[in-house]
């Protein structure tokens, strides 16, 4: 499977207002999300099983791939493409060895520890971050800015060559030129999609605003 991280959105139950998970996810992709990943920090696994198989349902046929965060149980159970992993998750060579050569595997970022830890792993893209604050996710760490982007997206492009990179985090239309510019293949993001009543004209509008859109 081909990989583009550059539209990435991250729908997650606590930002959908009670809306369909498969719905925000199906309208994101055909609003130009390259990629999906769906978290749930704080689902039960049945139910994050059951939502995952109805975004993958959903996403069929648009060739956007689903991610889900943390879990490689789920990730198996459900049919999705992959996981996005985290410093206290399996580790990637166990992650590769449970769900093939196929996978997408996609790991965090947040310090140059994190970064020399993944030198040589199988893994195929990487999202630094935090680098703005965000009200979507609790991180003890500080927010990098955007000079702390750059400098560990250099250090990856040393280390990780020419391994996708994004940066995830306090991502918006005013702001993710900025990101580009400082060597981002692509930005993560929720509330920017999911928290706007429409997310299929949010994302065309993300694409409009990294000057990508038709």
């Amino acid at each position: 499977m081909s990989l583009n991280i550059r539209l990435y959105g991250i729908v997650d139950p606590q930002i959908a207002r009670g809306r369909s998970l498969a719905m925000l996810a199906r309208a994101a992709a055909d609003g130009g999300a390259t990629i999906l990943q769906y978290r749930a920090k704080q689902a039960c696994t049945r139910t994050m099983i059951a939502e995952a198989r109805a975004i993958v349902a959903a996403l069929a046929g648009t060739g956007v791939p689903l991610l889900i965060n943390d879990r490689v149980d789920v990730a198996l159970a459900s049919g999705a493409q992959g996981v996005h992993l985290g410093r206290e998750d399996m580790h990637p060579v166990d992650a590769r060895a449970l769900l093939g050569p196929e996978s997408i595997i996609g790991a965090t970022i947040k310090n140059r520890d994190d970064l020399m830890a993944l030198r040589g792993q199988p893994i195929d893209y990487a999202c630094i971050g935090g680098v703005f604050a965000t009200n979507h996710k609790d991180n003890p760490d500080p927010p990098l800015g955007l000079d702390g982007f750059r400098a560990l997206r250099a250090e990856a492009r040393a280390l990780l060559g020419g391994l996708p990179v994004g940066a995830i985090a306090g991502i918006t239309r005013e702001n993710v030129a900025s990101q580009m510019k400082a060597g981002a293949d692509g930005v993560a993001v929720i509330g920017s999609l999911f928290g706007e009543d429409d997310p299929r004209a949010a994302a065309h509008a993300m694409l409009i605003a990294m000057g990508e859109a038709a």
